[in-house]
C-alpha cells in the first residue's frame, strides 16, 4: 500500500536586520534574541513544528548569525534514525544567486537547491518572530482536506487592528477571494466582514481576519508561484499570495488561539512581562506542547531572601535580599541586596565573574556583571552581561527620552534597554 502522508518541510523565516528591535539585534539576528528568561525567540516556531511531527527543519536568516548557529547547534539534535533536523541557511552566493535575500519569498527562492533535496510533497512556511502556540499537523489536515493549493493562517482582529495587517476576504467555505496590504482607518471595510457561516466561536468584536504570516503551499505550487515571470516578485504578503489570489485555489485557516507578533521593543516587553501573570494567555506550563529549548548544565536558583511577586526566574541565578515584581530574570542573573526591580527584563549573562575578575574590577572601579546593591528599576530591558553598579536608579524618576540612543542605554515607546555588555557606573540614574 502506498505511503499518503505528506512529506512536510518546514522553513522558518528569520527575518532581515530586526531594525524594530534594535539594540537587542544589534549583535545577534532577530530570532535569537532572548525570551522568558531561558529561551530564544526561534525556539517558539522550532517547537511548533516538533510537537507536530514535522522534524525537518530550515532556518533562513542573513544577519549576525553566529550566535543563532551556535544555539541551534547546541538545542536541537535529533537522532540519525528519526530524518529529522534543523539547519540554518544563511544568505550565500553561488553561480545563480549573487545577493542577499530581497524578501520573504526572495529567501525562499534562492534556497530551492536545498529543499528538493528532501522531495516535499508541502511545505510550511512560518515567521520567527511570533509567539504562539498551533497544532500545525491539523493546519495541514485542514489544507489537504480544502484541496486548497494554497493555505493562509489567519485571526480575526477588530477594526482597529486591521489597520495594521494584511486583511483577506473569504466565502462561507473559506476560499480566500480577495487580499488587501493595510486598510487605512477610515476605509470603509464592511464588505470584507468574516462571513457567519464561518466565524465558528469567533469574539463578536472581531470581525475581520488578518494574515499572520504562516502558510501552507503545495510543493509545485510554491515551486512554480516563485520561478519563471515572478522571479521579480520578492515578497510573500504583499506580492506572491495577492499574485495567486484568482488563479490558485487559497483557503483560510482561522486559528482561534492566542497569537501575537513580537518584532518590536514595545510589543517584546510587553509580551515577557505578560508571561509573569497568575494565568498567562502563553503558558510555558502543562504536559502538552512544550518549548524547547538549549539545556544547560546549571545549578539551581539560589535566593538569599527575596519578596518577589508576580515573576519568573531562570536557572543559575544568585538572588539576596531584593524585591522582584512582575520581572523576568534571566540565567546566571546576579541581584544584590537591597535592589528592587519593577517590570523588568533581565536577559542575564552567558558566564559568572571569577574571583581574579572581580578583583580586577574592584582596581578599575568596574561593577561586576549583573545588578549591585540598593539600586531601583522600573519598565527596563537590561540585555546580556550588563554591569550595573550600586545605587543607581533606572526607570524610576519619570523622566521622557527620545526613541533612539543615549549612550550606553536606548530608549523606545518609553521602555529603557540597556545594551548588551554595557557598564552602568554606581549611582547612575536614568
Amino acid at each position: 500500500m502506498a505511503n499518503t502522508e505528506p512529506r512536510v518541510l518546514a522553513i522558518i523565516l528569520g527575518g532581515g536586520k530586526g531594525t524594530r528591535l534594535y539594540p537587542l539585534t544589534k549583535e545577534r539576528s532577530k530570532p535569537a534574541v532572548s525570551f522568558g528568561g531561558k529561551y530564544r525567540i526561534v525556539d517558539i516556531p522550532i517547537s511548533n513544528c516538533i510537537n507536530s511531527g514535522y522534524k525537518k527543519i530550515y532556518l533562513l536568516t542573513q544577519f549576525n548569525s553566529a550566535s543563532l548557529h551556535l544555539h541551534i547547534t547546541n538545542s536541537y539534535n535529533f537522532d540519525r534514525f528519526s530524518g529529522g533536523f534543523v539547519e540554518i541557511l544563511a544568505a550565500e552566493q553561488t553561480l545563480e544567486h549573487s545577493g542577499w535575500y530581497e524578501g520573504t519569498a526572495d529567501a525562499v527562492r534562492k534556497n530551492f537547491i536545498h529543499f528538493k533535496t528532501q522531495k516535499p510533497t508541502h511545505y510550511i512556511i512560518l515567521s520567527g518572530d511570533q509567539l504562539y502556540k498551533m497544532d500545525l499537523r491539523d493546519f495541514m489536515n485542514k489544507h489537504i482536506e480544502s484541496g486548497a493549493q494554497i493555505t493562509i493562517a489567519t485571526t480575526a482582529v477588530n477594526r482597529r487592528d486591521a489597520s495594521g495587517f494584511g486583511i483577506m476576504k473569504i466565502d462561507e467555505k473559506n476560499n480566500v477571494k480577495a487580499f488587501m496590504e493595510k486598510p487605512k482607518p477610515d476605509l470603509n471595510i464592511d464588505d470584507w466582514k468574516i462571513p457567519a457561516d464561518a466565524r465558528g466561536d469567533l469574539p463578536p468584536e472581531k470581525e475581520y481576519l488578518a494574515s499572520m504570516g504562516i502558510y501552507i503551499f503545495n510543493a509545485e505550487t510554491l515551486e512554480e508561484m516563485l520561478g519563471g515571470e515572478n522571479e521579480k516578485y520578492t515578497d510573500f504578503g504583499k506580492e506572491i499570495l495577492p499574485l495567486a489570489i484568482g488563479k490558485k485555489k487559497i483557503n483560510s485557516y482561522i486559528f482561534n488561539g492566542y497569537w501575537e507578533d513580537i518584532g518590536t521593543i514595545r510589543s517584546f516587553y510587553e509580551a515577557n512581562i505578560a508571561l509573569t501573570e497568575g494565568y498567562p494567555e502563553f503558558d510555558f506550563y502543562g504536559n502538552t506542547a512544550p518549548i524547547y529549548t538549549h539545556m544547560r548544565n546549571l545549578p539551581p536558583s539560589k535566593i538569599n531572601k527575596a519578596d518577589i511577586t508576580s515573576s519568573l526566574t531562570s536557572e543559575g541565578c544568585i538572588i539576596s535580599g531584593c524585591k522582584l515584581n512582575h520581572s523576568v530574570i534571566g540565567v546566571r542573573s546576579i541581584i544584590e541586596n537591597g535592589t528592587e526591580l519593577d517590570g523588568v527584563i533581565m536577559m542575564g549573562a552567558d558566564y559568572y565573574d571569577d574571583e581574579s575578575e572581580k578583583i580586577e574590577n574592584h582596581k578599575k572601579g568596574i561593577p561586576c556583571t549583573g545588578i549591585g546593591e540598593n539600586c531601583k528599576i522600573a519598565r527596563t530591558i537590561i540585555d546580556k552581561n550588563a554591569k550595573i553598579g550600586n545605587n543607581c536608579k533606572i526607570g524610576v524618576s519619570g523622566k521622557k527620552y527620545e526613541d533612539g540612543d543615549h549612550g550606553s542605554f536606548y530608549s523606545a515607546d518609553g521602555i529603557i534597554v540597556i545594551r548588551k555588555n554595557a557598564i552602568i557606573p554606581a549611582g547612575t540614574e536614568i
